[in-house]
């Protein structure tokens, strides 16, 4: 596949992503409707799809200043935002993208825009620098993020939102989560280090890796004896501390991280819920790699049940016993995964923190319902707006006069995580 071939691919993202869809998806049915697609173009399709998303604020910004009105053709649009990134972030040929870009654009219509192309791709190569200098007057395009969450988090996050900003422009380490039944960070750093890679251990058993490589390169990864995992996410298991004979409920379990990583730490009879049977499949496939629902376990580990169903659906799944702790991960703004999946930015809109907080309400009140007295629940979000977080915990204590909070925090990104809320409620 030639690289004008992977543009076109690359902009088609850029018009999905403008018409609300999610890039994950998109990405997903290029790759599965272009099988014909190898390791490098896949490679490249990726990173100037997350690419262009992740500086669109910029990209957009730079292309503005180089017209006299506004591109009415999106096709057009989008290549041309795909040039400018490959041309300011890669290290691409100039001349290669160039020329790819304007036979992809001179096959829109009856090729009327192929100077038009040529002209405003070369003047950016003249115009670099003075340009990138440009964006530092334009809060939009100086930190690539719609102005209305600069304000939310100026406003909510005052001593920390220019780090927030700053963190979620970088793109994710991979992390590890070395299986506790198997080793731990230091013996599995010995692994890595035979295997020609490099990490450093980030607690007793989550290691980040000097640079991301396929998870098949990683030693004991098909075996079990390591999972990838954010280190923020991985604190969900260590605030709902299972204990070796609980009945556990993770409530929103797909794609399955979090529900091993209990499964790892305790002996416990766990009940995996997700109400897409799809997701439901990749818990599935995560947990039998773990081992977890292998018929020749080497260790003894509970009972695990999957269900695909709706939580808040009590009927359509709960079985009349209650449980002793729930993680309920609940469906969120994914505010705080930015940097993993930057399109975030761009779909969210003010009004939606709000929006997804009241429907996690019914949620959490039927989980609540199956949590036996003395029990603990742990509300868990990837999320930084408040809608979501502390103002959901506010309301939730409101409402439940049995409920009470232990411990709540916020996990601002940074280097080495993503951003979280977690808080544990226990019931008197």
């Amino acid at each position: 596949m030639s690289l004008a071939q992977v543009q076109s691919l690359a902009a088609s993202t850029i018009e999905e992503v403008a018409a609300g869809k999610n890039l994950q998806e998109v990405l997903a049915a290029l790759r599965h409707a272009h099988p014909e697609l190898g390791l490098s173009e896949k490679g490249a399709l990726q990173d100037i799809a997350y690419g262009c998303q992740r500086y669109a604020g910029s990209l957009r910004f730079m292309l503005s200043k180089m017209l006299n009105k506004p591109i009415s053709n999106s096709r057009l649009e989008s290549l041309l935002l795909v040039a400018l990134y490959q041309l300011n972030h890669t290290r691409n040929a100039p001349h290669a993208v160039v020329n790819e870009a304007v036979e992809n654009i001179a096959r829109i219509g009856k090729g009327q825009y192929r100077s038009f192309a040529n002209a405003i791709l070369r003047r950016f190569l003249r115009e670099k620098e003075a340009l990138n200098s440009l964006c530092k007057t334009d809060d939009t395009a100086k930190y690539n993020y719609p102005q209305w969450w600069q304000a939310y988090l100026k406003n909510h996050y005052p001593k920390h939102w220019h780090n927030i900003l700053a963190a979620t422009m970088q793109p994710p380490p991979m992390t590890l989560r070395v299986n506790r039944r198997h080793g731990n960070s230091e013996s599995y750093l010995k692994e890595l280090e035979q295997a020609g890679l490099a990490g450093k251990a980030l607690d007793d058993y989550a290691v980040r890796l000097h640079e991301a490589v396929s998870v098949n390169a990683l030693p004991g990864f098909a075996e079990g004896r390591v999972s990838v995992q954010d280190w923020g996410a991985q604190q969900a298991a260590y605030l709902l501390k299972p204990q070796s004979g609980e009945r556990i409920l993770d409530a929103c379990a797909a794609p399955g991280g979090k529900t091993g990583h209990l499964l790892e730490m305790a002996d416990c009879q766990m009940t995996a819920l997700d109400i897409s049977p799809e997701r439901m499949a990749r818990v599935h496939s995560n947990l039998q790699r773990l081992g977890f629902l292998s018929e020749n376990k080497n260790f003894q580990t509970g009972m695990v049940q999957l269900k695909s169903a709706d939580a808040a659906d009590l009927a359509g799944w709960y079985e009349g016993k209650p449980f002793d702790a729930i993680l309920a991960d609940v469906p969120c703004t994914a505010s705080g995964v930015v940097k993993r999946n930057p399109d975030i930015k761009w779909l969210r809109r003010p009004g939606d923190a709000l929006k997804t907080a009241r429907q996690q309400e019914p949620l959490l009140d039927s989980l609540w319902s199956v949590l036996r007295p003395g029990g603990r629940m742990l509300l868990a979000t990837c999320s930084l707006f408040e809608e979501e977080n502390q103002q959901q915990l506010s309301r939730f204590l409101t409402r439940h006069a049995d409920a009470q909070c232990s411990e709540s925090r916020v996990l601002i990104p940074n280097g080495n995580q993503d951003g979280f809320y977690y808080a544990l409620i226990h019931k008197q």
